[in-house]
This record gives structure tokens, sequence and C-alpha cells, in this order.
């Protein structure tokens, strides 16, 4: 009998919306009907699903929650397949791979889409498909001529993918679950080594101390970034992504405690010098005081954006890059409503439901592990509830759903969505079997077992039980509710071993946990128009359209209406404009407008130039690659550019050319030179992903089974002073 604190402790948590056997949300109505003692009968808006008996099973109160984990199951079998496809390799005929499809509408497997469904715990229920996925998107190089090795593969992508796409590198965070198999451990080592070094060659500004390239899974650029990036990703190859940031600082930590277990005390100290390093710079560069969030990427000078992801903001907590109070308030100020938390924020008015105004369940699955590192009880419930609704009221583990609805499909004219969705995607089947597992059960990725259980859901998960109980292939985890329920949090009071049981006495606690953020505004103003910038005697003179926040070489100048001067400097600003809105958001920038003309260096190679006076200077290439479309391909054009001044060491530095209507300017390096010096420019070849063998099998587009394809219709050689990193 339960006593009467207990009771009132029930009552308070919200009894009535039990979700035991039904969950009523917006007018619709899921209902889980237990058939057996293992299988179940699902009913809600989709129709009927019936649901069979699955090797694991959890046992609670609540039918939904037990039947979703079955139904999380039986879709993971759906994904398990033994032969892959897609039509843009090799013509769409089925590739041999006894591994994981990413979905329903994708039987292909995807670098990205497969390493964090990995990293959620798919490495655990059959570590044999999980590796045979990641060697999947392991390559060596078809051209003699380069640096050989072991690549990961970024797919195809944003401006012809790598460098303009960098998080290949997430790889590393599925495969260090599954080192116990030796082939595959020195594959990981030997991969690791040459990926770190590849993009340490192409895509770290020293400078900075960042790695460049696109946000992490966020890669339909006009959804995420401003929108004159559609036709230019020129802003994102330079730019600097947190969540990128993040998988390399954990990659390169992965490759000093590989180092140091090979017995090689030099690497493994260069590479956990290296993680230090990034771990200071992400901090200092990604955190915006004043929204106390880290922003979701930043300008190539390191102009702040007001923008901010949940999996970038989720992934800095658990890799301990953010820590402490830190820690705490960036998932605390990041927005959320009463379906979830988007996966961006704030959203576009102007962009259809994708990314844009959208739950995705595996971020949400990151995000509750956010939570459960910084014992927030509210998020931990809110994105468990959240990952539950969505598969009730769907049917499936759908990818994605609308932000207010937790819809799969919301009819706004141009603005529907969410665009593209598909039932049982692998990364939300994985998000619901890791929430079952470790954020219900606290079962972590080391075998141990660390509840840390909101007192909230004791009314779905106990009932009128005292005890609820997760029976895995080779163990049994039962969690006992304590008599009293005074505090917020249940966590573990005492562990003892049964045989293959392990039972966890529960206890409350009063873990601080700040209210969940609903009152946020949703969407950021549009973007202004482009600054003009002109010279006169007083200085530079710029010129706007309205009243806008003014940018200058990446650093904030303040409000400006109409016009304003920036002091007559050496080296002329690189300017840009946001606006502000009545509820204090700013939007995203508008173009940035360099003051001055470039010095223009053309004819055949090497181009030769001579400094007028010392300093750093930005040298970038004017340039046309129609290799492909702007959104795909793998045929980005990489060069390095090397600067060779009488009397220095020669100074290199890449040059990336994406796919481009017409001609355009290609990311820029900085350089030093001495005034008088005679500098010659040397162009030579660099890498891109049509290097990779693999991508013989690459019949989408360019750069694949017709060989290896790294150009540009090269123009102009940019150079103009620039007024230092930022």
């Amino acid at each position: 009998m339960l006593s009467v604190v207990m009771t009132v402790a029930l009552a308070a948590a919200g009894s009535a919306d039990a979700w035991h056997d039904e969950i009523l949300w917006r007018g619709a109505q899921v209902r889980m009907n237990a058939t057996t003692h293992e299988s179940y009968t699902l009913t809600g808006p989709f129709g009927r699903r019936d649901i069979e008996g699955q090797p694991l099973r959890v046992d609670t109160a609540s039918a939904m929650f037990n039947g979703l984990f079955a139904m999380a199951q039986d879709e993971l079998k759906q994904d398990s397949v033994s032969a892959i496809r897609d039509g843009a390799f090799d013509h769409g005929q089925p590739i041999p791979c006894t591994c994981f499809e990413t979905g329903a509408k994708w039987p292909y497997v995807w670098t990205r889409d497969l390493s964090y469904s990995i990293d959620l715990g798919l490495w655990a229920f059959d570590p044999l498909r999980a590796r045979n996925g990641l060697h999947f998107k392991l390559s060596d190089v078809r051209d003699s001529s380069l640096r050989q090795g072991l690549y990961v593969m970024q797919d195809t992508g944003s401006g012809g993918s790598w460098p303009i796409s960098t998080d290949r590198i997430v790889w590393f965070l599925g495969a260090q679950h599954l080192l116990d198999d030796k082939a595959f451990a020195d594959d990981v080592y030997r991969a690791l080594g040459d990926t770190l070094a590849q993009d340490r060659q192409y895509v770290f500004d020293a400078n900075v101390g960042l790695y460049r390239g696109e946000t992490s899974f966020l890669d339909w650029r006009e959804q995420t970034y401003p929108a004159w990036t559609a036709n230019n990703v020129m802003f994102i190859a330079q730019s600097y992504a947190l969540s990128t940031n993040v998988l390399h600082y954990q990659a390169l930590q992965l490759a000093a405690h590989l180092a140091d277990a090979r017995g090689d005390t030099l690497k493994a100290t260069d590479y956990r010098e290296q993680a230090a390093a990034l771990k200071t710079a992400i901090n200092a560069r990604f955190w915006r005081a004043d929204r106390g969030m880290y922003m979701s990427y930043i300008g190539g000078d390191g102009t702040p954006y007001d923008t901010y992801d949940l999996l970038g903001t989720a992934l800095t907590i658990t890799s301990g890059v953010a820590e402490g109070d830190r820690a705490r308030q960036a998932l605390a100020h990041y927005p959320t409503w009463p379906a979830g938390s988007p996966v961006i924020w704030p959203e576009r008015a102007d962009q259809p439901i994708y990314h844009n105004r959208a739950i995705w369940p595996f971020v949400s699955a990151y995000a509750l592990r956010a939570a459960r590192a910084v014992d927030d009880s509210e998020r931990i419930a809110h994105e468990l509830r959240s990952i539950v609704r969505g598969a009730a009221l769907s049917g499936s583990n759908m990818e994605n759903y609308e932000l207010t609805t937790q819809s799969t499909h919301v009819d706004e004219g141009k603005l529907s969505g969410p665009v593209v969705d598909s039932p049982r995607q692998l990364w939300s089947v994985a998000a619901y079997l890791d929430m079952v597992s470790e954020g219900v059960f606290g079962l972590t990725q080391d075998g141990r077992v660390e509840p840390k259980l909101p007192v909230s859901l004791v009314p779905m998960l106990f009932g009128d039980r005292d005890r609820i109980s997760l029976k895995t292939a080779d163990r049994t985890i039962t969690l006992r509710r304590p008599r009293a329920l005074h505090g917020n949090l249940l966590v573990a009071d005492g562990v003892t071993q049964h045989g293959t049981e392990t039972v966890v006495m529960l206890k409350a606690i009063n873990a601080p946990s700040m209210p969940l953020r609903l009152d946020a505004p949703l969407y950021a103003p549009a973007s202004p128009a482009t600054p003009t910038v002109t010279a006169d005697n007083k200085g530079w003179r710029v010129q706007v359209d309205d009243k806008v926040v003014l940018y200058a070489d990446g650093q904030r100048i303040g409000a400006v209406d109409g016009s304003t001067y920036i002091a007559q400097v050496a080296t002329p600003p690189c300017v840009s404009a946001t606006r502000i809105a009545p509820n204090g958001l700013e939007s995203l920038h508008s173009p940035t407008i360099c003051a001055g003309e470039p010095t223009r260096l053309a004819e055949n190679w090497p181009r030769q130039w001579t400094p007028p006076v010392s300093g750093r200077y930005r040298v970038a290439l004017s340039y046309a690659n129609n290799h492909g479309p702007i959104n795909t391909g793998i045929t980005a054009a990489v060069k390095i550019l090397v600067m060779d001044c009488d009397g220095s060491a020669a100074q290199r530095v890449p040059i990336v050319m994406p796919h481009s209507l017409g001609e355009q300017r290609s990311t820029y390096g900085v350089v030093t030179a001495k005034a008088g010096k005679v500098c010659r420019f040397e162009l030579e070849q660099g890498f891109n992903m049509s290097d990779l063998s693999h991508f013989a099998h690459y019949t989408g587009g360019k750069g694949g089974v017709d060989g290896p394809l790294n150009d540009a219709r090269i123009g102009d050689l940019l150079i103009e002073p620039t007024a230092g990193a930022p």
C-alpha cells in the first residue's frame, strides 16, 4: 500500500496524465494494449500496428512505454539488411552489406546518421552490423600521386562535400565503442591518425584555433545559415561550427587514449595538447555571455551569429567541453516548447519545416544525455516524454516532427513540412532505445548503472509498483522505488548483484534544476540588406537602409540608422549588418562587403607580387566551379596556395572552391609579408572526396565512375590587407 507521502507526491507529479495505456495530444488519441505478456497493439491516427514480442523487454506500469520499446526493436530489425542501395551509387543497384540501413526512405548508409546511431547504443545491439557499416564508410585513396592513407568519407553535400562539410569526424564517436575487435581497432587507429592529419592540414585555422566547416547534420544551408548562402557556400566553408569543433575535440581525445594504449607517448601528448587547446578555443569563441549559450557558428573573421543548435549544445556538455555552471546555463537557456525542443533556435519565418521549426528525436536523445550530465530533472523528463509521444502518435520512430504540434506534416503552403521524413529512421530508433536503457534505467556506455530518474515520471513508470526492470541479452536491471519522494530526482542509494540481476535501490534527492524555458520568441527577424561602404576624407562611410546593428572585421560597432563612419584605418574594413527585433532577437547577418579593391594578379603560375607595406594579407582566388549543383556532389575544388617571399619561409594556405553559379571568390587564407620583398605564388593540387576509392562507385555526378576531379576554372589571385586574426 502506498504511503500518504507517496500518494501526495504522485498526485503532484501529474498522475492524471500517466501514459499507462493512452496518450492524448491536441485532440489525437493513441492507445497501447498488451495482447500477451510480450506482444502489443498500438492504435492511433495512423491506424493500427501489431507489435510482436522482442528479445529485450521492459516491465513497467506503462503498457505504452513497454510496447514502444518493443516497437523500436522491431524497427531495428527492419533496418537490419543484407544489401543497401542509393540512386547515386552503382546506378541504384544493390550493394552487399550486412549492416543497418538509414530508414524506410533511405536504404543506404550515411556517415553521420550511422555514427550517431551507433553512439546512441546500437553498438551493443548488433556489433557486427555496426562495424560493417562503419567499415563501409572508410576508404583509401585511388590517386597514386596523392598522400595515401585510410580516411573517413564525407558524404555528398554542400558545395561538393568536404571541406565545406567537415563532420565526417563523427565516425569516431561511433567507432570508439567497438574496439574489442583487434582488426577493427587497428583500422580505427589508422583512420583516426590519417583523418585528423588531413583535417589539420585543410580545415584547421591555427590563427583562431578552430576547425572550419558546416554544422553537423544541419546541412540544408538556407534553413540554418543566412538565405544568401543558398547559391554561395563560401561563407560556410570559411566559418566555424560549434558541433563540428566539439566532434574534433572528442576525436583528438580518443586519439590520445589510443596512442597511450599503443605506447606512443609522443603522439598521445601531441593529441592531448591539441584537444586542450581546442577546448579552450571553443569556450572562448562560441560562448555568448549575454545569452548564456553557445552559438551554433561564427563567421570566418570571428563575427558572432545569434543562432543556436541543440545538438551542438548537447555535445558540448556531454563531451566535457562545457563544465560546471556554464554547462547548466547552456542547457537551461536553450528554449523548448510543450512538444519538445527544436534542433535550431530561433526559427526562420521564411523557411519550410525540416531542420527549421522541428524536433528530431536523435537530437532530443543527446539533449536527454546532456540533462543527465547536469542533473536537470525537468529537462530529462521533458525530452523523454517528447521521444515517447512522437513514436506513439506516429506509430513509428519518425525522423522529425513539426515543433509546435509534433506532427509529421503541417500544411502551410510553401512553408509546409517536414519537407522530408521517414518511418523507422535509424537514429530515431536508436534514440528510443537509448532513452529507455540509459535515460530511464541508467545503463551507461561503459556498463555502469547510474539512474537519474525524475520524480515526475514515477506515476508513468511505477504506478503502484515498487519496482521496474529492463531485461537485456545478458543481464536484468531492476530499479526499486523509495517509500518517500522528498525531492525531484531519483538516484542510486545502493546497488546489489544477484546473479545476472542488478538491483538498484533508489533515493530521492533535490537536484538544482532551472525551469524549462517555455516563453522564448519563435522567429528571428529577417536579415537586412547589404551595407554600402565608400571612402572620403572622414574615413569609411557606411550606408544602411534601416535601423541595424553594424559589424566590422568581426567586431560589433553598434546601432546605426542611415549612415555612420568608421575611422580611417590602414586596412579597409569588411562590414555586415543585423536587425534587432523588439523582443531582443538578432537576425542573421547580411552579406559581408569589404571596402577597397583587392590587388589582382592574373596570367599563368607562378604569379608575382611585391607588398607595398608590411603586414597581414588575405589571399583568395576568383574562380568558377560548375562540376555539380550547390547542394550536393563530391567535387569541391581544393588547392594549396604557396607564397614564397625573398628571405622568408614559404607560407601555405588551403583554398577551397565550392560548386558555384558562375564566377565568385574562393575561401581565403591569411599570410604575412614584408614591404618590398618579391613574393611568388604557386598553386599545388589538394585533396577532395573524389580522390577516395569508395567514390569510384559514385554515379550521381562528376568525380565518380569517370575518375577523380579536383579542378575549377581559376581567374585572378586576389590580395587585400586585413586587420588580422579575430
